[in-house]
């Protein structure tokens, strides 16, 4: 079991049933599923940049991603309709808590001139942010990395609100903005 799960299960799950006045277990807000998702736009003038991306991807997440393709064509970026412009991965249970601490214990860490994360959630306990460089995982060679990616991270909770959101990430060790 990962660091994170045990953490959760027993104080944050507690903590958070005390805060904000649960009267059942059930009702605490809890993760369920961290997404992540780069955008790979060159792709469409070089199909090796997108195999690149997966690679990476895979690494990172310990999974295969999904390749997603365009919805309709838009002439002014070359764009065809289904061409693959990026991929995508979801990560839910073990390997979603072990991404998790990773995130939180080596990887953030490592950024220069780090301050914290934005507190900005979207209305519904969720948060995403957009990560500037994927070298800084320990997973990535940085002798294979060509061309660097950013990505996206999506922390999907079953949280009610913003509030509750934001005090299930921060007790999970988030690393959030301080005032």
């Amino acid at each position: 079991m990962s660091r994170l799960y045990i953490k959760y299960v027993k104080e944050v799950r507690n903590e958070l049933k005390n805060k904000f006045q649960y009267k059942n277990i059930m009702q605490v807000p809890r993760l369920e599923k961290v997404i992540l998702n780069m955008g790979v736009g060159r792709a469409t003038q070089d199909k090796s940049l997108l195999e690149e991306a997966v690679m990476h991807l895979t690494l990172i997440a310990g999974q295969k991603p999904v390749i997603c393709s365009a919805r309709k064509a838009i002439a002014g970026f070359k764009l065809k309709e289904y061409q693959s412009i990026g991929c995508k991965v979801t990560l839910r249970g073990k390997r979603m808590y072990e991404f998790m601490d990773r995130l939180f214990s080596i990887v953030i860490p490592l950024m220069r001139d780090f301050r914290g994360m934005p507190k900005k959630l979207d209305g519904r306990g969720n948060y995403t942010l957009g990560w500037p460089d994927i070298t800084l995982f320990p997973e990535i060679n940085l002798d294979s990395v060509k061309n660097n990616y950013g990505m996206d991270i999506s922390f999907i909770t079953t949280a009610k609100s913003d509030e509750e959101g934001y005090a299930l990430l921060e007790a999970l060790g988030m690393p959030f903005r301080k005032n």
